[in-house]
């Protein structure tokens, strides 16, 4: 019998090394792509698609979506919203489908669904329903930190550490970045915000006065929903 694995890929640029036929690709961007989706889901989005430019999203304007960009952790000017979490509120997105553009999170989508078996959505949000999900399932894990444009950043490592935390018992094979992210997620887990404060991502984000979003992303088990990316939409698992 195959034998599952867990793999850890700190960022897209790193993507082409791992074979993903038989894998769930579980994206991870928790500052703030990949907790904004999971918090849309939940509330009731009927479909939220990524894409990877603002230009490819501005063309949608004729659909009637809602229309979301972020770029360098700001709302790109003209759209309806960026990626904070609380713009993704049940008044404001129930029954809504948006289209989404951000720095990291919707490139690491864009690269991961060109090979992936399936690719689904992480977050802390919904942390324990993703990993009951992988349990259950006969395919290969990898764990695709969005970093930060292209480079390793520390919360979306802290997340894939999380995961590999709670399958690690199922007799998976884990590779060395598994290891090193469960280390990590050992060492941060009793206070993920005092961790994460020194990340340079956090740091970022508090210069833009947005540090009620970091503290938001780091809520654990809130959501129950997992996005899944069916053809080019993300909807709920």
């Amino acid at each position: 019998m195959h034998k599952r694995k867990i793999e850890v890929c700190f960022t897209p640029a790193l993507l082409p090394l791992y074979d993903l036929k038989n894998a769930i690709v579980v994206v991870i961007d928790i500052f703030r792509a990949t907790s904004s989706i999971c918090f849309g889901i939940e509330n009731g989005a009927e479909a939220i698609i990524p894409v990877g430019t603002v230009e490819e999203c501005s063309a949608f304007e004729k659909e009637g979506y809602l229309l979301a960009a972020e770029r360098d952790g700001k709302v790109v000017e003209g759209f309806d919203f960026g990626n904070s979490p609380f713009a993704y509120a049940e008044d404001k997105i129930k029954g809504k489908t948006i289209v989404l553009t951000t720095t990291n999170g919707t490139h690491a989508i864009d690269e991961s669904k060109k090979t992936a078996h399936q690719v689904i959505i992480g977050s802390f949000l919904n942390l324990d329903a993703v990993c009951d999900y992988l349990k259950k399932q006969s395919k290969d894990v990898l764990l695709l930190c969005a970093g930060w444009k292209k480079k390793f950043n520390l919360e979306d490592t802290l997340f894939a550490g999380a995961v590999v935390h709670q399958l690690k018992a199922d007799d998976y094979f884990l590779d060395d970045s598994s290891i090193a992210a469960d280390d990590l997620y050992n060492q941060a887990k009793d206070d993920l915000v005092g961790y994460t404060a020194k990340t340079s991502h956090s740091e970022r984000l508090k210069k833009l006065g947005i540090e009620e979003d970091i503290k938001f992303c780091l809520n654990v088990n809130i959501t129950k929903s997992i996005p899944v990316l069916v053809k080019d939409r993300l909807v709920r698992l």
